[in-house]
């Protein structure tokens, strides 16, 4: 198997690149993390896949039906931020086509990411991915927490993250709907997210 290999071709950090080893199925993904590789989970659990699945459903019907110029990116997808940093985000809408004019991977900040929280990528979800993303101006950054059906939202202003809210099954009807910055007048019910067919086990 060969080395992860890199070919930048000018000072702005903008990569020309592929990865030799990795981001094939079969093979052991791996994202680089403050120029550390970073060995991903083999497989998610039948709980990530399904609520991943779900939030793919919710926004590709929105961006269809409403004929808005954007596309939804599942994992195994590369995102590009600097020679440092590339990620495969289990979720990523992008709205500018430039930074996916290349075909192969997102070369810039998607508009909205997120992260569904797993036992061995939490750390870096909830820590250097979040300043990463927020660094190169990813406008929203969802954190999905499986295990309590949780999830917690944070809008970019002014450069910086800010919490949003957090959002949970609940009585209280505006715990339950996440509206989405990035497309005016774009809810989610987390009703639609959490709702599944079979009691996975969660662990």
């Amino acid at each position: 198997m060969n080395d992860l290999a890199y070919n930048y071709v000018n000072e702005d950090d903008e990569c020309d690149y592929e990865i030799i080893d990795g981001i094939v199925h079969g093979i052991q993904r791996y994202e680089i993390i403050g120029g550390e590789k970073v060995i991903m989970s083999p497989a998610p659990s039948l709980t990530h896949i399904t609520i991943m699945r779900r939030l793919i459903v919710i926004f590709a019907s929105y961006i269809d039906e409403n004929n808005i110029q954007a596309e939804v990116f599942p994992d195994n997808t590369d995102v590009y931020f600097s020679k440092e940093d590339h990620y495969m985000p289990d979720l990523s809408i992008v709205c500018n086509p430039s930074i996916v004019s290349n075909g192969k991977k997102v070369l810039g900040a998607p508009d909205l990411i997120i992260e569904i929280l797993s036992e061995s990528t939490m750390k870096n979800d909830l820590g250097k991915k979040k300043d990463i993303y927020e660094k190169y101006g990813v406008r929203e950054y969802w954190i999905v927490n499986p295990w309590i059906r949780r999830v917690t939202v944070y809008h970019l202003i002014n450069g910086k993250f800010k919490l949003n809210g957090e959002y949970e099954i609940s009585d209280d009807e505006e715990k339950n709907i996440i509206k989405v910055s990035i497309f005016e007048g774009m809810s989610v019910d987390l009703r639609k997210v959490f709702k599944f067919a079979f009691n996975f086990d969660q662990q």
